[in-house]
């Protein structure tokens, strides 16, 4: 059981990197982190000293005084090595750093700086440390115009606004669930890396990505069609594009139906992507689901009877609640991290077809059960 303590986890990577280790109760126990730590001796002390990992993510990106980001950075980490010190502890250091590090910035120095001074004090401490050298990340969750510019464009997007690019240049990207899987591999092997440079995994121009997200909004969000999603990027782009969308309000969609004297069409789902389709029969009361995905797209529509489809975003207590009625169908699309479940409310058995963007792996099913 490894103690995993994660500095600014509540931020973007924090979040996905605190919900991804907590699925592994038998290899991770959660440190819990607060901001406030950082403003207490005795609150820093305790948190060192219980962690075997310390993952510092904790950074200021963004201020109108450019001197501002390089300070806080740099203190976040002064403060941690002072408590390390007062404490006497040595847990493996893990640091997220940028690739902007030799830029002329205040931000990428910030980075450059604090990475520096981890790799002294694991040098003068017989400590493991390694500074990870990141690229642009991206996924879903992350805070419009301060994440990721792919963050504010799916933002705008998704709400009818229209982006401007100020400088059509070549990203190198990676997938936040990518990098989280590798801060998971340095935890488990000890990485004694003080310059990690973390390999991109995938490359595209501004306009390139601005292109496949209003395909998205027009394929999507407008017409209710699953897009080409021919590479692991493009599924990981769509994943985050559909996350900067009020699911509240769009759901449920309501489908086109056919009607004639022989009685109805509707056609459930147009996609330019494969998968699994199958359905269920449901007995009135019983609830089936409360799970969730990782990568998966799914759609669930009910097609006779009725049924409530309820979701929560994993980390939060807000559940949202979907009635459905087979004689108006509909369907509700399952974004990924929220945890979903379908129950039977009417008198009548509840039919609903289900359809996956991939078929069931039982050695990969990217399902976690966990109730809403």
């Amino acid at each position: 059981m490894i103690k995993v303590g994660i500095t600014g986890q509540n931020g973007f990577i924090g979040q996905h990197l605190y919900n991804t280790i907590g699925l592994h109760p038998e290899d991770f126990e959660i440190v819990n982190f607060e901001k406030q730590y950082f403003l207490q001796d005795d609150l820093l002390d305790a948190f060192v000293s219980q962690c075997d990992v310390i993952v510092h993510l904790a950074a200021l990106n963004r201020h109108n005084d450019p001197l501002v980001i390089y300070q806080t950075n740099v203190n976040l980490v002064e403060l941690l090595i002072a408590a390390l010190q007062r404490t006497n502890s040595k847990p493996q250091i893990i640091m997220s750093s940028s690739s902007q590090e030799n830029n002329d910035n205040h931000y990428g120095q910030s980075k450059k700086e604090g990475r520096l001074l981890f790799s002294n004090w694991a040098k003068a401490n017989n400590a493991v440390f390694t500074g990870m050298i990141i690229p642009n990340v991206f996924g879903p969750f992350g805070n419009p115009f301060y994440n990721s510019v792919i963050a504010t464009f799916s933002h705008q997007i998704a709400n009818n606004q229209t982006p401007k690019i100020e400088v059509d240049g070549h990203l190198k990207l990676i997938y936040v669930g990518q990098l989280v899987t590798e801060i998971i591999n340095c935890i488990k092997e000890a990485r004694n890396l003080q310059e990690y440079n973390v390999k991109h995994t995938a490359e595209a121009k501004v306009s390139e990505v601005l292109a496949l997200l209003v395909n998205f909004k027009d394929t999507y969000q407008d017409k209710g069609e699953i897009p080409i999603l021919d590479t692991t990027f493009k599924i990981n782009l769509f994943n985050t594009f559909r996350c900067y969308m009020d699911i509240e309000t769009h759901f449920p969609v309501q489908y086109t139906q056919h009607t004639d004297p022989r009685g109805s069409f509707v056609e459930v789902i147009r996609l330019g992507i494969g998968g699994q389709v199958s359905f269920s029969t449901t007995v009135p009361n019983i609830t089936r689901g409360n799970h969730f995905h990782t990568r998966k797209i799914e759609r669930f529509s009910v097609i006779k009877g009725k049924a409530l489809i309820q979701l929560r975003r994993i980390g939060t207590d807000k559940v949202l609640e979907f009635y459905l009625d087979g004689n108006n169908p509909a369907y509700v699309d399952m974004p990924i991290w929220y945890t979903h479940n379908i129950k039977n409310i009417g008198e009548e058995v509840l039919y609903t077809n289900f359809w996956i963007n991939e078929p069931y792996n039982a050695d990969d099913a990217d399902t976690y059960f966990v109730e809403v």
